[in-house]
């Protein structure tokens, strides 16, 4: 199967939201419960070609562009997770879906995290994978301020970019083994780099601590939050301090794996979803 076989049975669709037309990408089982996926930062809905492999058999399967991502409207102003919660709102509206397993990887993972806070009539259940809801570390605000200062002055995306993304994304099993993966990376380079350089400042440099947001959530709406063992960007302590936050929620680690585990290492990651929603009917 070639790169973009998969996406033969899905509709396309532009959606008008608070954040500007996003694109949208719907398959599975039409009468299924929903699962919406909201990829990482310098990522688009496409990075979640395994789960949608695994789980179009059972569920209707939306895939996010987030904003200034692939298909989606550039992006041009500093957001924040909010604004995203309630686009998102937006899009289930224009799909008709009521409620949700919201499944999100690092920007997406921080947004599963707060949207059934926000929006809890929406929520069945979400899934956050290598996710924070911590202050950037004075490293991580030097480093992305730089990187989207660089990618701010770029009318298409540097070479740059895909080291950059490289270090961040895989570990050191990655780096060994995973010479697929490490391939797919290079997706970062079909984004444009002035609306990922917003996104930086918005999702990782502006990014607010949310933890007494998120215990907030009602202890009946299930919540997963999945760490990499080697992820650097959100290290396991920050990770599980997110749980932490959020009553009744379960935590899992995954070995050998960094911060893209939904592409990285999807098996694992399609494994503890299935358990999590076996142990949660409701959802």
């Amino acid at each position: 199967m070639s790169r973009t076989d998969w996406l033969n049975d899905v509709a396309e669709k532009l959606i008008p939201t608070s954040l500007g037309l996003m694109n949208v990408r719907v398959g599975g089982r039409a009468d299924g419960p929903a699962m919406v996926f909201w990829p990482s930062l310098m990522m688009d809905g496409t990075m979640w070609r395994f789960q949608y492999e695994h789980f179009a058999a059972t569920h209707r399967v939306v895939l996010v562009d987030s904003p200034g991502h692939g298909r989606s409207d550039a992006l041009r102003r500093i957001i924040d997770l909010k604004q995203c919660a309630d686009a998102l709102v937006e899009v289930l509206d224009a799909l008709g879906i009521d409620k949700c397993v919201l499944v999100g990887n690092s920007w997406g993972g921080m947004l599963a995290g707060v949207f059934p806070a926000y929006h809890t009539e929406r929520t069945a259940a979400a899934v956050g994978i290598n996710c924070t809801a911590s202050l950037p570390t004075t490293f991580e605000s030097v480093w992305a301020t730089g990187l989207a200062a660089y990618l701010g002055v770029h009318a298409r995306m540097p070479q740059l970019a895909a080291r950059a993304a490289r270090s961040a994304f895989a570990g050191p099993t990655a780096e060994a083994e995973n010479p697929e993966f490490l391939a797919f990376i290079d997706v970062v380079l079909d984004n444009d780099p002035k609306s990922v350089a917003w996104a930086l400042r918005s999702i990782l440099i502006g990014r607010r601590d949310e933890h007494r947001l998120l215990a907030t959530i009602p202890a009946d709406i299930p919540v997963l939050i999945v760490a990499g063992e080697e992820d650097s960007q959100f290290p396991v302590h920050a990770v599980r301090r997110m749980a932490d936050a959020i009553a009744g929620s379960t935590f899992r680690v995954l070995p050998h794996t960094g911060h893209l585990a939904a592409r990285e290492n999807p098996a694992e990651v399609n494994a503890t979803i299935d358990a999590f929603l076996e142990a949660c009917p409701a959802a």
